[in-house]
């Protein structure tokens, strides 16, 4: 008998339905917010009204895509964190009352624990996955992350961001040199031809795996200050190369750490996910790593590197095989777990 579960994500500025069938993908319906870019990033209480919006029309069209109908479903999995808890709050309500609607069982995912296995997401029964364990480097807007992912329902974060995340990186750097939200994909564009040696920024020094990016947010503002005081043009006449050297070193950050956590862990495999793994930048870097220690990289197709609801019903779908149900005590958390 067919496993036909029904995912829901709605933790930030996306809102987003998809339906996998036996852990293959039927469809994968996202609905942005364009409302957030004249804000230089996302307004909360703009994204939950956006999503009681969108959410009726984003599963119905998920299920006409798919060619399934709500008495089809198996179950029903919905992201209940971490995120902002507005926009949680209208796609968990949203799942439990379908999830009693129907009478069929319900399954909380974290949206961290989606990304990390987004390598698992499947558009036929022939496309292979990674085996167990491997290792991910988790990176978005708001997650700088290495996780040892030991099985579909357990995963360790052994190095994180103690401060800004690699995302934030961008998007703050990107908002001083007046570009739009969210930066990332505009300096990862305006990258390619600049020199990303132009420039040195500081890079922190941080023991063990975890992260920090908000010393180098600090000195990329004092390097844009300095050269300010002498040239008001400075960031339009080298936009291009302040964008290659901002994106360099937050890829050799995110590297030295993914290698040395290759050497503490010795995988056979290592994975993006996150927005930040759009990056073709990072996305060359880890396929150079994996090449250099003999070990095979697993890439996200750029569909299923943002938020979107393929990775929450491949999580579902993975937790409805091992009779992991939620109930309808359960409410979204903001905050990230120490562990997944």
């Amino acid at each position: 008998m067919s496993r036909v579960i029904l995912g829901i994500e709605s933790s930030c500025d996306d809102t987003s339905a998809a339906v996998v069938r036996d852990g293959v993908v039927l469809s994968n319906v996202i609905a942005s917010q364009k409302v957030h870019e004249s804000y230089g990033g996302v307004v909360p209480e703009l994204a939950s009204r956006a999503h009681q919006q969108n959410i009726v029309p984003v599963v119905a069209e998920a299920l006409r895509q798919a060619g399934v109908s709500k008495d089809e479903l198996s179950a029903i999995a919905y992201t209940r964190g971490p995120g902002l808890i507005g926009s949680l709050l209208v796609g968990s309500s949203f799942a439990k009352g379908l999830s009693l609607a129907l009478d069929i069982p319900l399954v909380e995912v974290n949206h961290l624990q989606g990304h990390a296995l987004s390598p698992l997401i499947r558009e036929s029964e022939e496309d292979s996955v990674p085996p167990f364990p491997y290792l991910t480097l988790l990176i978005s807007g708001g997650n700088s992350q290495i996780i040892v992912v030991k099985s579909a329902n357990e995963m360790e974060i052994v190095g994180s961001t103690i401060d800004d995340a690699a995302g934030e990186a961008f998007d703050k750097c990107g908002k001083v040199m007046n570009l739009p939200y969210p930066a990332g994909p505009v300096i990862d564009r305006l990258a390619k031809t600049g020199n990303p040696k132009a420039f040195r920024f500081s890079k922190p020094h941080i023991p063990g795996l975890d992260y920090s990016f908000s010393g180098l947010k600090t000195s990329f503002l004092y390097t844009l200050r300095d050269e300010l005081k002498t040239n008001p043009n400075f960031i339009a006449e080298r936009q291009e190369d302040l964008a290659a050297s901002l994106q360099n070193v937050i890829i050799e950050i995110l590297m030295e750490k993914l290698e040395k956590s290759i050497g503490i862990y010795k995988p056979a495999d290592i994975a993006i996910g996150g927005g930040v793994s759009a990056n073709s930048g990072v996305r060359g870097a880890v396929e150079k790593l994996a090449a250099k220690h003999g070990i095979k990289a697993w890439i996200p197709p750029l569909k299923y590197t943002t938020d979107n609801a393929a990775m929450v019903a491949t999580v579902g779908y993975y937790k409805f095989l091992d009779g992991d149900f939620s109930s309808l005590d359960e409410t979204p958390y903001a905050k990230i777990a120490a562990k997944l």
